[in-house]
């Protein structure tokens, strides 16, 4: 009896430790390295497999699933906490648990986490007024979380409304089309505009237009203010030193 109290006791001291350093390594600067990597991968890689059959839709899923998962331990407040906790919940349950494929369910909450996600991180991105390289990165995780948010918007107008894209392209109604929307969305956000595909309706269309907007004022004004941080940093740097 003693040896099994002893034992709960290190096992539930180790397992609260080991939750400890995990949230602390995703509310530090570093972590944004980390997320960018997460991030390269699932956009830009987990496309060209899923293209070429070289994993599924559920691999996808899964790499979704994580980065939603990391998002709940780097809010810094209780209730980004709970609400990417139950959201994360709730897309596990629309995934893997029940899951129905492509349903608007599925889709408005993969928004939402993509929403909380963008919220969690630019949070981030300016608490205690630091910079630093990481931040930069942090800063290009957020434009990356945009891009997926587009790609998930361009699917539920595609659900709902019945059109979304067209183009050199062959939309099936699975979840491999969404390939196709991350190409469209990072197309869109980044103003390149191949025209290989294009908007067909008026929601597809104002997206498009919104993502690119995002995409021109997004470096301006934010990377402009995490840069203005590191130029008054320095500034107080200097004076400190001249002062002494």
């Amino acid at each position: 009896m003693i040896l099994y109290i002893v034992s709960t006791f290190v096992c539930d001291t180790m397992i609260k430790g080991a939750l400890r350093s995990f949230r602390a390594y995703w509310v530090q600067d570093v972590s944004f390295v980390t997320l960018l990597l997460m991030l390269i991968f699932t956009i830009f890689i987990m496309p060209t497999l899923l293209e070429v059959e070289m994993v599924g839709i559920q691999s996808f899923d899964v790499m979704l699933s994580v980065i939603f998962f990391v998002g709940i331990w780097s809010a810094d407040n209780k209730k980004l906490i709970v609400s990417s906790g139950v959201l994360f919940v709730l897309f596990l349950m629309a995934k893997f648990v029940y899951p129905v494929e492509h349903s608007i369910f599925e889709l408005v909450v993969a928004c939402m986490c993509m929403a909380v996600n963008i919220l969690i991180n630019f949070r981030l991105l300016f608490r205690n007024g630091n910079f630093n390289l990481e931040r930069v990165l942090g800063a290009v995780n957020v434009y990356l979380f945009i891009a997926l948010l587009g790609a998930f918007l361009f699917d539920l107008i595609q659900l709902v409304l019945g059109s979304s894209i067209t183009g050199e392209l062959s939309l099936t109604g699975t979840g491999h089309d969404f390939i196709h929307y991350i190409y469209f969305s990072m197309a869109s956000l980044t103003t390149v505009g191949f025209g290989d595909i294009i908007p067909v309706n008026y929601a597809a269309r104002m997206l498009s237009v919104g993502l690119a907007a995002v995409g021109i004022l997004y470096p301006a004004v934010v990377i402009a203010k995490l840069v203005s941080l590191g130029t008054d940093q320095g500034g107080f740097r200097r004076a400190k030193q001249k002062d002494a």
